[in-house]
């Protein structure tokens, strides 16, 4: 079996959440934010809150779907939820590694987003092939997954 120390494979539905979340802060942000640590700040602070509202729902479900104490169902809920945060590590750490480097706010914006789609593309692809899928319907799911971070890029271009 395959390390996924932040189940960003196992917990799909987070990573994705997490992933997409994450990318359409940086394109929404890089027009508004005057450094990098105002663009961190701004993601880490959108992907928390909406870490916390999932963790929120999950908590509340498992309660009232599956009757469980409230301690019970956060401590389900904590573990469940932690993709929808941990998607945005490696998005954050390529704006900060890229800017490091020298490059100017806007390309490391770009290179994240760019890095985005490559991380739902291959979320996609792994649950095609996880789901028993050929080939062509891996690459299928591949596409629908970078589809969507395609949309987030094509708002960056809009809103700037």
């Amino acid at each position: 079996m395959a390390v996924d120390p932040l189940h960003l494979v196992s917990g799909g539905e987070g990573a994705i959440t997490g992933t997409v979340v994450c990318a359409a802060v940086i394109a929404y942000g890089v027009g508004h934010a005057y450094s990098t640590s105002q663009l961190v700040v701004a993601i880490t602070a959108t992907v928390a809150v909406y870490w916390l509202a999932h963790l929120h729902a999950v908590t509340i479900g498992s309660s009232l779907t599956h009757g469980h104490h409230p301690v019970r169902a956060l401590r389900h809920a904590l573990v469940e939820t932690a993709p929808v945060a941990a998607a945005s590590i490696v998005p954050l750490g390529v704006l900060v590694v890229t800017r490091l480097a020298g490059a100017d706010l806007s390309t490391s914006a770009w290179t994240a987003l760019l890095v985005t789609i490559g991380l739902l593309a291959t979320y996609s692809y792994v649950a095609g092939a996880r789901g028993g899928l050929d080939t062509l319907g891996r690459v299928a799911c591949a596409a629908a997954g970078a589809g969507i971070g395609v949309l987030v890029a094509l708002l960056k271009v809009a809103l700037h």
